[in-house]
């Protein structure tokens, strides 16, 4: 045992330590030890079944077909990288874990997989930094109803004096937990918040989205709220979605922007988003991934529900944000992302689909400058710009057929992960949005 993290433990009054994985169902889960036996755990941490990767977000039954059940054994370790103390749970503290069987990453491990990704990245010389930029409803506890938290609007200041205690509870315990703030306001839905932070290499950009939903959730309870990261919870509110923001560098240099400080793209990031268009139809089963990701990916809603992209342009599926200053612009916005989405598997295809584009030097098509719903089907016909997939099913379609995707993730991963899906979409495809909500508002 290392001898500075026991003497951490020691001096923070820690008894349990929660080891955390999130599954393919994007469920964030974990078991504690105590720290009077973690010395048993240090090594080979804890054991869990197999099937716990072909748990849909249903029910805790594996899906069929996953190849995976509850005979077979892997071991979460912990990363004690990612060790911090709760300040919302004295007593308690965390680690994610990583998945290893028989001494060795497991192949359905989606840490590994993103893992994976970011070598391949590295391979090119590229390194990929991200955040992820969350919006989440603060509910009323109700019995019968959902009942948001206020019915202000957009950036509202009264908004923000009326949650001003659970805001700054929650920016102080990110930044306690290393994760440094950038931005709050209130959003377009009634009790929707948003709650940006910043940039960090993109394994950590997934482990914090791990840390942000548990300590968002955690402190709103103590507030006696319901948040929820769920993407569509009203037929007449905005959804809420988990925007992936993300940069490309090279020898410690953004290398998002033109050289020349043209404000264009570089070669390579115009490349970049190539591939992320090629594969965003398959990408989606990954990105927005439950069937309730879908009631949220509508034309005019800000979501992204065209296949295309644009300086400025938040109809489009990928965002290029202009910088006020040279150079610009410093990072891309991919929008057809939410919190439904495990963010490993999510950031992990992000890299994949992105590097194809580089190696196959895919042409950029031209930026999109309107509101791709206010052009002419024909317009969008000879644009290129196509409506994006309108349910789950389709999604889970194009990935069935995306080679690159299915083999970068490995057939054991691909097998288990759309197992898991076509047990969402084949239970929930003729759910209303009011069985949904009942049954996923806490699920995320």
């Amino acid at each position: 045992m290392d001898k500075k993290i026991v003497k951490f433990l020691d001096r923070s009054k820690v008894n349990f330590v929660r080891i955390l994985w999130c599954d393919n169902g994007n469920v964030i889960r974990g078991k504690a030890v105590h720290t009077k036996r973690l010395s048993d755990y240090w090594v080979h941490g804890v054991g869990i079944s197999e099937a716990q990767q072909a748990i849909p977000a249903l029910y805790d039954i594996p899906a069929a077909n996953s190849r995976l059940s509850p005979v077979g054994e892997i071991r979460l370790v912990p990363d004690w990288e990612t060790l911090t103390q709760l300040p919302y749970a004295p007593g308690h503290a965390r680690a994610i874990g990583d998945m290893v069987k028989d001494g060795q990453p497991w192949s359905c491990c989606p840490r590994h997989f993103l893992k994976g990704a970011i070598a391949a990245a590295a391979e090119e010389g590229i390194e990929i930094k991200a955040a992820l930029e969350n919006e989440f409803y603060l509910l009323q506890p109700s019995i019968e109803n959902i009942i948001p938290a206020d019915e202000t609007v957009f950036a509202s200041t009264l908004s923000m004096d009326l949650h001003q205690p659970v805001i700054d509870e929650i920016a102080e315990a990110l930044i306690a937990q290393g994760i440094l703030v950038e931005q709050y306001y209130p959003e377009s839905g009634f009790g929707q918040q948003e709650i940006s932070v910043l940039y960090t290499n993109a394994l950590a950009a997934a482990d914090r989205q791990i840390v942000f939903r548990e300590t968002v959730r955690a402190i709103a309870r103590k507030h006696n709220l319901i948040a929820s990261f769920l993407p569509k919870i009203f037929i007449d509110q905005a959804g809420s979605g988990a925007h992936i923001h993300f940069s490309l560098w090279q020898n410690g240099k953004n290398i998002t922007p033109h050289p020349d400080n043209s404000g264009q793209l570089s070669p390579l990031a115009s490349h970049f988003i190539a591939g992320l268009l090629t594969h965003l139809p398959a990408l989606m089963a990954i990105t927005t991934p439950t069937p309730n990701s879908y009631k949220r990916i509508q034309p005019q809603s800000w979501s992204g529900a065209f296949c295309c992209w644009g300086f400025d342009n938040r109809e489009a599926a990928i965002r290029v944000p202009s910088n006020p200053v040279s150079p610009s612009p410093t990072h891309i916005e991919f929008k057809t992302a939410d919190a439904s989405a495990n963010p490993y598997l999510a950031l992990g295809a992000l890299i994949v689909a992105g590097l194809d584009g580089i190696r196959q030097k895919l042409e950029l098509p031209k930026p999109v400058a309107i509101d791709p719903a206010n052009l002419l089907k024909l317009e969008r016909e000879e644009l290129g710009i196509h409506r994006l997939p309108s349910d789950l099913g389709v999604a889970i379609a194009h990935l069935q057929q995306d080679d690159l995707l299915l083999k970068a993730l490995g057939a054991d991963l691909a097998k288990a992960f759309l197992a898991v899906r076509l047990v969402e979409w084949e239970e929930m495809q003729n759910w209303g949005l009011g069985r949904e909500v009942q049954l996923l508002l806490e699920r995320y």
